[in-house]
C-alpha cells in the first residue's frame, strides 16, 4: 500500500515540479523511477530497491505478466487522449510533410538507427532493428511541454505536433513486427506470417477504432449516455476497443484507439470539452505512475552497459544524423524552409510509447534468452531521457540561434466568436495575419471554421488557452464579446500570454462618451460598444479601405466616425502591408502619406473626409 501511494504521491509532484520549470514531465519523473529503483539499491541496507515493479518474475507490485497489461491499456488511453486532439484543419498546408514524416521518415530511421546500433554495440541485427523500431517515435506529452514556452509559426508546431501523436502507433507496429520475428523459431515462420499479421492489425484497427468512434459519437449526440456516466463510459468504451480489436489482432489496439480518438475529435461531439478534460487528467495520473513504474524496473546491472562511450556515439548519431536525414528527405518540396527543417530535426523527444514498449519486449524476450535483448530497455531509456533533456534545455536556445523564434508574435487572439468577430478575422486573414477565435459557444465555434479560420470552444476561465501551442505565435489579445466581465477578465488572465504586442477590448455601454473614462485598452472607439459594433457589422457585413493623406486628414475621418453611427474606424495599414489596431484613444496613431484607415460600416464619400479637413484646419487657423 505504501509503494502504491507512493508512486502516485511521488508522480503528481513530479508534474507539478516539471509545471513549475516548464519542462516535460517525463523527465523528473524518469530521474525519479531511477532514484527510488535502481540507484537506491547503492544505500538501502539489503541492497533493495525502494520500489520494486517485478521481482524474479514472480513478486513485487505487478508480479507475472500484470505490469505488461497494466503498460498496455495506460498507453491505449493515453493514445486516445492524444487522437482526441488532433484536428484536420491545423495540418491543410503541412499535410504532405506529416506524412512523409510518418511513412519515409519512419524508413530513414528504422534502417539508420539499425545499422548505427548494430556496428557500434555489435548487437544482433534482430535486436538492432527493434531498438530502431522502438525510437521511431517522438511523444507528444514530451513534445507539447516544449513548443508550449517557445512562440513558432503555426505550421512548424502543428508539424511536431501530428508527427508525436500519429507516429506512436506506427512505432509500435514496427517493433510488434520485430518482436515476432525474433520470436519465431525460424526466418520461414516469420516469412509466412508476418506480413498476415501485418495486414491484420492494419485491418482490424482501422475498422474497430473507426465503428466505435461513430458509434459512441452516435449515442452522445443522442443523449443514450446520462451526462454523468458520459467520461466513465467513453473510457470504459476506450478499453473495450483496445482488448477486443487485441483480440482479433494481436498489438492492433493501439492503432485503434488512435483511430477511435481521432474520428471522435472531428465530428463535432457536443461534449467534447469534458471528454477532454477527463482524459487529460486521466493521461496524467497514468504517465506518471508509467514512467516511475518502468524506470524503477531497471536494474543497475542494465545501467552498467550503457556507461560507456559506444552509448554516446549512438545517441549522438540519432539525434544528429538519423532524425535530420529523415526529416530533410521527408521536407523536399515542402513550403519549409531551410531553418525550419533544422529545428524540426532538432526538435524528436522520444515518449512514453517508446520507453512502455521497450520495457515491454526487452523483458519478454530477455527472458526468452534472446541474445543481446538486456540491451533493449537500457538503451531505448538512454535515447528519451537524453534527448528529452537536449530538447527540454535547448530547444528554445536553438530556436533563436537558427531563427524559427518568432521575436514578434503577430498572430491575433480574438475571445469571441459572434458576427462581428467573424467579419474582423476574415478580413485579418486575407491579409496575412494569423488569427485565432476563442467562443464558449459552438455554433459560433462552427460557423468561424467554416470560414476557413481558426476557432475553438474554449471557457476563456479555463488554463487551456495558456497551454494551447496553436497559439504560440500570438501577440495580440482583442476581447469582443458582449459581457463586460468576461472581457475584463479575458485581459487580465491572458494579458502576458498573449498580449505583449497590445491587449484590447471593446469598451462597455458605461464607458461610452465619457473621455475621463476612457480605458487603455480600449478597443477601435470609445463611442462604440459591442451593441453598436454588432448591430453595423449586421447592417453592413463589409470592411472598407481609404487611403490616408496626413495625421490631419486621418483625425478628420476620426471625428466622421465619431458623429456618424454608420462607420466605426478599426485599423491602420501602413506601407508595408502591416496592420495597427486603433485604440479608443484614437488619435494617439502614427500616420504617413499612403497609409491606409480600414473601418467597418458604409463608404465614406471622399468629399466628407475633405470637408471636415477644411474645417478642422480653419478652426485650427482661427
Amino acid at each position: 500500500m505504501l509503494e502504491l501511494a507512493g508512486i502516485i504521491i511521488l508522480g503528481i509532484l513530479a508534474q507539478w515540479f516539471a509545471w513549475k520549470l516548464k519542462i516535460p514531465a517525463i523527465l523528473p519523473l524518469i530521474l525519479l523511477g531511477l532514484a527510488v529503483g535502481p540507484f537506491s539499491t547503492l544505500f538501502t541496507a539489503d541492497g533493495t530497491k525502494l520500489i520494486e515493479p517485478i521481482w524474479n518474475g514472480e513478486s513485487g507490485l505487478f508480479p507475472g505478466e500484470s505490469l505488461f497489461y497494466f503498460v498496455s491499456l495506460a498507453i491505449g488511453i493515453i493514445l486516445f487522449e492524444g487522437g482526441l486532439t488532433l484536428r484536420k484543419g491545423e495540418i491543410l498546408n503541412v499535410g504532405s510533410v506529416i506524412v512523409k514524416l510518418i511513412t519515409f521518415a519512419v524508413i530513414v530511421t528504422f534502417i539508420g538507427a539499425g545499422i548505427a546500433a548494430h556496428f557500434i554495440f555489435g548487437l544482433t541485427w534482430q535486436i538492432s532493428f527493434l531498438f530502431a523500431a522502438l525510437i521511431i517515435v517522438t511523444g507528444p506529452t514530451v513534445i507539447t511541454p516544449i513548443l508550449r514556452n517557445i512562440p513558432l509559426k503555426k505550421d512548424v508546431s502543428a508539424i511536431l505536433k501530428w508527427e508525436g501523436i500519429l507516429i506512436d502507433p506506427i512505432g509500435a507496429l514496427v517493433a510488434v513486427l520485430m518482436f515476432e520475428f525474433i520470436s519465431a523459431e525460424q526466418g520461414t515462420k516469420f516469412t509466412e506470417t508476418a506480413f498476415l499479421e501485418f495486414g491484420k492489425i492494419v485491418l482490424f484497427g482501422f475498422t474497430f477504432g473507426f465503428t466505435f468512434a461513430h458509434g459512441l459519437g452516435f449515442a452522445i449526440k443522442k443523449n443514450v449516455i446520462p451526462h454523468y456516466l458520459l467520461n466513465v463510459f467513453t473510457l470504459a468504451s476506450v478499453l473495450a476497443v483496445f482488448v477486443l480489436a487485441d483480440q482479433f489482432a494481436h498489438e492492433s489496439g493501439l492503432l485503434a484507439v488512435v483511430v477511435m480518438g481521432m474520428v471522435m475529435g472531428n465530428i463535432n461531439l457536443p461534449n467534447l470539452k469534458e471528454l477532454l478534460y477527463f482524459k487529460e487528467s486521466l493521461s496524467i495520473l497514468l504517465i506518471s505512475i508509467l514512467f516511475i513504474l518502468l524506470a524503477a524496473n531497471i536494474n543497475m546491472e542494465d545501467l552498467d552497459l550503457i556507461f560507456n562511450a559506444k552509448a554516446l556515439l549512438l545517441f549522438a548519431t540519432v539525434v544528429l544524423v538519423v532524425r535530420p536525414m529523415g526529416v530533410f528527405l521527408s521536407s523536399i518540396g515542402s513550403s519549409l524552409k531551410f531553418n525550419e527543417k533544422l529545428f524540426i530535426s532538432w526538435v524528436g523527444p522520444r515518449g512514453i510509447v517508446a520507453a512502455g514498449i521497450a520495457s515491454l519486449f526487452g523483458i519478454e524476450l530477455a527472458h526468452q534468452g534472446v541474445e543481446g535483448a538486456e540491451y533493449i530497455t537500457p538503451l531505448v531509456f538512454m535515447i528519451v531521457l537524453g534527448t528529452v533533456l537536449l530538447n527540454a534545455t535547448t530547444a528554445r536556445l536553438f530556436a533563436q540561434l537558427v531563427g524559427v523564434f518568432l521575436k514578434n508574435s503577430q498572430g491575433i487572439l480574438i475571445i469571441g466568436a459572434t458576427t462581428i468577430s467573424r467579419l474582423i478575422a476574415s478580413y485579418l486573414k486575407k491579409n496575412n495575419r494569423h488569427v485565432v477565435l476563442i467562443d464558449n459557444n459552438g455554433a459560433n465555434v462552427r460557423k468561424a471554421r467554416e470560414l476557413g479560420i481558426d476557432a475553438f470552444q474554449e471557457n476563456v476561465y479555463s488554463e487551456d488557452l495558456i497551454n494551447n501551442i496553436e497559439l504560440n505565435d500570438v501577440g495580440y489579445l482583442m476581447a469582443m464579446t458582449g459581457n463586460h466581465e468576461v472581457n475584463v477578465n479575458a485581459i487580465e488572465k491572458f494579458k502576458k500570454h498573449f498580449g505583449e504586442n497590445g491587449s484590447f477590448r471593446v469598451v462597455s455601454s458605461d464607458e461610452m462618451y465619457d473621455p475621463e473614462n476612457n480605458p487603455e485598452e480600449g478597443l477601435f472607439s470609445q463611442t462604440d460598444d459591442y451593441i453598436k459594433l454588432t448591430n453595423l457589422a449586421r447592417k453592413y457585413p463589409s470592411i472598407h479601405e481609404i487611403s490616408l493623406n496626413s495625421k490631419k486628414h486621418y483625425e478628420g475621418l476620426i471625428e466622421i466616425s465619431k458623429t456618424d453611427p454608420d462607420i466605426i474606424p478599426l485599423f491602420v495599414k501602413d506601407n508595408e502591408g502591416e496592420l495597427h489596431i486603433i485604440p479608443s484613444n484614437s488619435m494617439n496613431m502614427d500616420i504617413e502619406e499612403g497609409f491606409m484607415l480600414v473601418y467597418l460600416g458604409k463608404e465614406i464619400e471622399t468629399g466628407d473626409s475633405e470637408e471636415k479637413e477644411n474645417i478642422r484646419e480653419n478652426i485650427e487657423t482661427d
